[in-house]
């Protein structure tokens, strides 16, 4: 059996009946990263020696005859935003290229918990800003599909480390699809819980309202588990939601009867690839079959829902980021003065596409244009948001592409950010109404490339999202295909 072809559940249960031991499967998987990452590139960070000690408290724990969850022992990766103490966390950039954090994110001590086995930390656009891992300061994430074509991005690395068998599982951040795009274009399941399901604390910030953790998996039942895991409330976040979490995995059930399914005609619009049209249509249908009841609706403010993205993120990131000054955080580049040295260093240290969102924040907040532009975004935030609460007074769950095309070539827009920024017109009202989300495969291009499907819940209803996911994959094997690179 290839083990890394297998989702997490199946190598839970290899470890669970001991048919192989913790060690073994961490040895397999270090193994293939040492084969073929070099092809990929999904790794920032690779942490083999502190995998494999785990592993062998994992087995030392078996032998005693101890209980094992369902992440113990079972390889996997994470998101280089996510703070992972005494192991350097670079956000994919020159400005925290050597910053070893003093301290765990809170989903790191859920896993640490678990005894997950960590193989390492994985590539992104520089702090996660960007849709095609291209922004990342070190290097390009490709995408196993087809190694000419991006993995979608920020969480570029983490879907691409999943999908070609470099890691079991893998943790990202969404903060306008970054989780959910990236696991179209690599042919995965990735998800986007509620704001607040999960901590943030430990996550370095790229746009605080907006940034959400959730898992990337080979299936819907991994993600279910996951997403136990991770969820929960946390002090340490005050925007973390104190609410009870349901077991997911009881929402593992092939049942859509009467569910009734909303199409936003605004999320299937003109210039949007054929191939992905077809395939998002014949999931609904495939779904309409099993005998859910599919009603067109409108989302009339999504039209906006880019623009308004692309002041708010940005807006909040030139807070975030002026930390990042050469005195508090990060790197240091020396000059005549402190106002040089700051210069200096934020220019050095700092990427183009990092650069032009502080310039836009910056920008949208300066006196005399706050309430043309960010005062506006802010509103048609709650336009946005205000569709979605309407529409879900109609309908149980909406299902929508995840985005316009299939992945692209690498290189073929990285110069176009408009284009670039355009590729987010499916994910990012969802950020801004803090909706959970969830993208799985439902089909394939001509050229081979996977296309996902999203479906979109009410807030906290993450439940439903998995029931109508798991009822649709199991009538297919999409999520069963492998990349294929060897």
């Amino acid at each position: 059996m290839d083990l890394y072809k297998q989702p997490a559940h199946v190598l839970h249960d290899m470890l669970e009946n001991k048919e192989i031991t913790a060690v073994e499967m961490t040895k397999n998987f270090i193994a293939r990263i040492n084969s073929f990452d070099n092809k990929i590139g999904a790794y920032i960070t690779k942490m083999s020696d502190t995998a494999l000690k785990t592993a062998e408290t994992v087995d030392a724990d078996i032998a005693n005859g101890k209980k094992i969850n369902f992440l113990t022992g079972l390889p996997g990766a994470v998101k280089d935003n996510i703070c992972t103490l005494g192991t350097k966390t670079t956000c994919a950039s020159e400005m925290l290229k050597n910053f070893v954090p003093p301290y765990n994110a809170s989903v790191m001590e859920k896993l640490n918990k678990e005894k997950a086995i960590i193989l390492g930390k994985t590539n992104m656009d520089e702090f996660a800003m960007g849709g095609s891992t291209e922004n990342s300061a070190f290097f390009t994430t490709h995408n196993p599909w087809n190694t000419e074509y991006v993995p979608g991005g920020s969480s570029g690395g983490s879907a691409a480390a999943v999908a070609s068998g470099l890691a079991a599982w893998a943790l990202g951040s969404d903060t306008g699809g970054s989780i959910r795009q990236p696991a179209s274009f690599c042919g995965i399941v990735g998800m986007k819980p509620t704001y607040g399901r999960v901590s943030r604390y430990g996550l370095i910030a790229y746009a605080s309202s907006l940034d959400q953790i959730g898992p990337l998996t080979r299936d819907v039942t991994d993600c279910a588990n996951i997403l136990n895991i991770i969820s929960g409330y946390d002090e340490k976040d005050s925007t973390s939601i104190k609410k009870d979490i349901p077991d997911y995995t009881k929402s593992l059930v092939q049942n859509v009867k009467g569910l009734k399914i909303g199409i936003p005609k605004e999320f299937f619009i003109e210039g949007m690839n054929k191939e992905v049209y077809t395939a998002v249509k014949k999931a609904v249908s495939d779904l309409e079959a099993m005998g859910a009841e599919v009603r067109n609706i409108s989302l009339p403010h999504t039209k906006y829902a880019i623009a308004a993205y692309y002041l708010i993120a940005p807006a909040e990131a030139t807070t975030n980021l002026s930390r990042y000054d050469g005195v508090s955080y990060g790197a240091r580049v020396p000059g005549e003065d402190i106002v040089a040295m700051m210069t200096n260093t934020r220019t050095a240290k700092f990427g183009d596409e990092v650069k032009r969102r502080i310039m836009i924040g910056n920008y949208a907040l300066s006196a005399g244009y706050y309430d043309a532009y960010y005062l506006k975004a802010l509103k048609i935030r709650t336009l946005v948001k205000e569709d979605y609460d309407k529409a879900f007074e109609k309908v149980d769950i909406i299902v929508a592409p995840n985005a316009p095309t299939p992945a692209y070539k690498i290189g073929s827009i990285i110069n176009d950010p408009l284009q670039m920024y355009l590729q987010d017109i499916c994910t990012v009202p969802l950020n801004l109404a803090g909706l959970p989300g969830i993208s799985l495969p439902c089909g394939f291009s001509r050229d081979g490339l996977p296309i996902g499907m999203q479906i979109i819940g009410k807030p906290l209803d993450e439940e439903t999202i998995i029931k109508t996911a798991y009822t649709y994959e199991q009538s297919n094997d999409f999520h069963k295909k492998f990349s294929g690179v060897e």
